[in-house]
């Protein structure tokens, strides 16, 4: 029995804005200190005590555009992917585990797909594998098997499976599904509590690959043909597999639940369990969530980065990159980062999509991007501009380099920081080291690479009449960007 960890890694998480952004979300965050969010979601499927049995190396589903972020987080945590699912455009949790399971497939094998979202937050990892293993024969004898979280308050943002029958004592804390329930008003969610028979729906899934291609195609035949089409026509490349971009789009967007769970529990109720899990869990889908989970000082305070705090009771003060202070605020939730500071009631924390469909309607780029932005072959960030300039710090990994290019509206200059350049300039290729510098006149096509085992580092003022980062033209890409 071969059990793959599939980590769904598509999440936008514009509630815990500014820090998540959509060009880096949440999953791709610490928001404690040690992983991010995404390589937890792989640490607790391959924790050592405990061990699920017959594991195998990852799967990954996430947006085409965060191809190297996962790759490069997964490789840092020591446990890369062995496939990594690049979606065009997202399509919700059903599509991301048909073409998982699709994938899965082939060669003839039927493995458990142990189905995760990136994005929450599970405190204690033994409880989580402890309840895995309680679903282990469940799914191994074709049942779809679903995760829901003992309640610890009447919760109004989540949705909440009804516990039916025990089933039996070598099954501990398994249950048939006598129901799904959506976001209940508060005294529904009140009532679900006291009773002791309902759990948080947390959208993790342990089941066959062939089970769920069977229920899919039952229930939702038009996202199975989809699927069937974007991955027949996809192409790998590695550890990449993209989806064909034309069938993807035009599969419909639908969760698990509502496309197979919630109508199997209605018409095949034997083939539905839910297994009960306490383990500090949290979907970290606000930060008044985040306060909520972390650890806190004898005042109720959490202070991330450079952070003092007077008189102040029960707030989340978050500093990425200067000192922020507080006098005699309680209550209080103040996330601070280069390029935006968000100030609000810690219960006003929900809110936040507000702010961020303003940003969307304005065309905000802090919508989008941090000032730092990340790209296949390193990073920039913006340090200054104005009329007819702008000055970026650039950090090019070992090894890696930008693509061979051009510019129409603007020159550079580069100067190295730190490391070892390679410099393509028209005909000519040389190297720079530390405290040299070069110049890139408009129209002249170059390169820049690392060449070296440590990061390189470099200033690169740009100056001209338009500096936009649309104003490239791309010869020749390692990474097959357009």
């Amino acid at each position: 029995m071969h059990v793959i960890p599939l980590v769904l890694a598509g999440g936008g998480g514009t509630r815990l804005w500014p820090l998540s952004r959509s060009h880096y979300p949440k999953q791709f965050l610490s928001l404690t200190a040690g992983c991010t969010l995404l390589q937890n979601t792989v640490l607790r499927a391959l924790g050592a005590e405990l061990a699920l049995p017959g594991l195998t190396a990852p799967f990954v589903v996430c947006n085409e555009e965060h191809r190297f972020l996962v790759g490069e987080q997964a490789r840092q945590a020591g446990h890369p992917f062995e496939t990594i699912l690049l979606e065009p455009t997202g399509r919700n949790t059903a599509p991301a585990l048909t073409v998982a399971a699709l994938c899965a497939i082939q060669g003839g094998a039927d493995p458990l797909l142990l189905t995760m979202p990136a994005d929450q937050m599970i405190q204690d990892e033994l409880a989580f594998r402890r309840a895995v293993l309680v679903g282990l024969p469940q799914a191994a004898a074709g049942k779809l098997v679903t995760f829901g979280v003992l309640p610890t308050s009447p919760e109004t943002g989540y949705g909440y499976i009804q516990l039916g029958d025990a089933l039996g004592a070598e099954a501990d804390g398994a249950f048939s599904i006598a129901g799904f329930r959506e976001k209940p008003g508060r005294a529904q969610a009140e009532a679900f509590l006291a009773t002791g028979d309902y759990r948080w729906n947390a959208g993790i899934f342990l089941l066959r690959a062939t089970v769920w291609l069977a229920a899919i195609e039952r229930y939702r035949p038009d996202i199975l043909a989809a699927c069937r089409l974007a991955t027949e026509g996809g192409s790998r490349d590695g550890e990449f597999f993209r989806l064909e971009r034309a069938a993807f789009a035009a599969c419909p967007a639908e969760s698990i639940d509502y496309a197979v769970m919630e109508q199997l529990a209605r018409d095949q109720p034997a083939l539905a369990v839910v297994v009960s899990l306490d383990a500090g869990w949290s979907d970290v889908g606000a930060w008044s969530s985040l306060w909520e989970v972390s650890s806190k000082d004898a005042a109720g305070n959490v202070a991330r980065g450079d952070v003092h705090l007077l008189d102040c009771h029960d707030s989340l003060v978050y500093a990425e990159s200067r000192l922020v202070t507080a006098v005699g605020c309680d209550n209080l939730v103040v996330v601070e980062t280069p390029d935006a500071v968000l100030v609000m009631p810690r219960e006003r924390a929900q809110d936040v999509k507000a702010v961020v469909d303003w940003l969307a309607a304005a065309g905000r780029n802090e919508r989008l991007s941090h000032r730092r932005v990340y790209r296949p072959w390193g990073s920039y960030e913006g340090v200054d501009a104005g009329d007819r300039f702008q000055v970026k710090r650039i950090v090019v990994k070992p090894g890696a380099a930008l693509s061979l290019q051009m510019h129409h509206h603007r020159a550079e200059h580069w100067i190295v920081v730190k490391g070892t350049a390679r410099v393509t300039r028209g005909d000519e290729v040389f190297l720079l080291s530390e405290n040299q510098s070069t110049f890139i006149p408009l129209g002249a096509t170059h390169r820049l690479e690392n060449p070296g085992t440590i990061p390189l580092e470099m200033v690169e003022v740009q100056s001209g009449a338009y500096l936009g980062e649309d104003d490239i033209v791309r010869f020749e890409d390692r990474y097959q960007r357009q």
